[in-house]
């Protein structure tokens, strides 16, 4: 799903880069190049410019750890050569994430201040530890990135393997949102039901609940931030609450109202998938 047999190149070749990229490589993903001011010596061809690297290999997405001073131009080099984009940096200004979104086209964004994705046992992008998957029929959305490897964790203990696991990220400007993913989900022929793991703040979740009721696919929802003190901003810089919208409260009613089982804790999640 999204990146099944994607060719892909790594923008920022720094520590974190240069760790997570021979991460990637291990799992299986088609890295074809790297890209990075200063071209390093590795095992595959390095060039300065998105350009470069687009000519020589047809890449189709880019996962990007540039810093976040520079995020901005990074990103718009990669979707001004048609690429799609994983943006792992966090820290973004929201002022340089509009800016990115204006260059997207056709093309997809993931993040920023997101884990990645993965295709499980194919490939995958981003920071997302090996280990954690199994391979299986669950698939799993999920704004927060250390919720989303705790429920792999859980599901994969108990015997209950992924199709694919997105970590979008929970900025207040992002790329692609629930309701994308879930998209995607619906149609997905390996993908007989979807967790969604959401928290307190925005408004995805309850625009995702709209479209979880024309879904023909079960979907488990976790709401992280049941304990947050009232009028607190907590966790993500898209966890902003007004009012009653964004509580977990309002969260938790619009996916209940739209058929959607919602547990209380994430080690609920196996035993209603288990039934």
């Amino acid at each position: 799903m999204l990146i099944d047999n994607a060719k892909v190149i790594v923008q920022g070749l720094g520590k974190q880069g240069l760790f997570h990229l021979d991460k990637m490589l291990n799992y299986g993903t088609n890295i074809v190049a790297g890209v990075n001011p200063n071209p390093k010596e590795l095992s595959m061809p390095v060039y300065k410019t998105v350009k470069e690297a687009v000519e020589k290999h047809s890449p189709d997405w880019s996962v990007i750890f540039v810093p976040a001073k520079f995020a901005k131009d990074a990103c718009i080099e990669a979707l001004e050569n048609n690429l799609n984009i994983c943006i792992i940096t966090e820290g973004i200004p929201v002022n340089d994430m509009i800016e990115i979104v204006k260059h997207k086209g056709d093309n997809l964004i993931i993040g920023p201040n997101c884990p990645g994705l993965c295709s499980v046992g194919k490939t995958k992008l981003g920071i997302m530890p090996n280990y954690l998957f199994l391979q299986g029929d669950v698939g799993i959305v999920s704004r927060s990135g250390t919720l989303t490897y705790e429920i792999v964790n859980e599901l994969t203990r108990s015997g209950i393997g992924q199709s694919t696991v997105v970590g979008m990220g929970g900025d207040m400007i992002a790329g692609l949102s629930f309701i994308d993913f879930l998209k995607e989900f619906e149609k997905d022929e390996k993908t007989k039901a979807v967790i969604l793991v959401g928290e307190i703040g925005g408004d995805l979740e309850e625009r995702a609940a709209e479209y979880i009721k024309t879904m023909t696919k079960p979907v488990i929802a976790y709401i992280a931030g049941k304990t947050a003190p009232k009028g607190k901003r907590m966790g993500h810089a898209g966890a902003i609450i007004y009012g009653k919208k964004g509580t977990w409260e309002y969260k938790v009613e619009a996916l209940r109202n739209n058929g959607v089982k919602v547990v209380n804790l994430p080690s609920e999640i196996t035993k209603l998938l288990k039934e």
